[in-house]
């Protein structure tokens, strides 16, 4: 398996509804999981040292695997940038919301910072935050789910 087919391989894994998939094709393997707290695929190989190395950037192409599961839980409030989350508008501050609090519309939800800018994130509808995706300082893609909510 090439770089490109292993890519190819994430990106069908990430939008499908499989929590678990495993491919052998002659000494190459590849294992990947969805499903722990972060929210993050785990994907692991065994294979040559030279197809291993190759391997190295797909792994960091994690963050998307919270859509197919959260989709089912609920509403969600999806990214509008790539960037990075942040929950507060400093370190010592605290969070915009937590889970369980209860949000108006035009409040906001977080931070993500894009090319040194750090553009506000609202709330589009009044709803409660049922789970929060992303974990502080890491970064988002478009269209990603950040907040499994319930809307009211």
């Amino acid at each position: 398996m090439d770089f490109k087919e292993i890519r190819e391989l994430i990106r069908v894994f990430d939008k499908s509804e499989l929590n678990k998939l495993k491919v052998k094709e002659g000494e190459f393997e590849i294992s990947m999981q969805r499903g722990f707290e972060s929210g993050v695929t785990t994907v692991t190989t065994s294979a040559p040292v030279a197809q291993v190395s190759s391997v190295s950037a797909p792994v960091a192409i994690s963050a998307p695997v919270a859509e197919t599961v959260v989709r089912a839980a609920g509403e969600t409030i999806n990214s509008p940038m790539v960037g990075t989350y942040y929950s507060s508008p400093s370190p010592e501050s605290p969070a915009f919301v937590k889970v369980g609090a209860t949000v108006k519309k035009g409040q906001t939800l977080c931070i993500l910072e894009a090319m040194k800018i750090m553009n506000e994130v609202e709330a589009e509808f009044d709803c409660k935050i049922v789970e929060i995706l992303v974990t502080d300082g890491n970064p988002v893609e478009y269209d990603m789910p950040i907040f499994v909510v319930e809307k009211l």
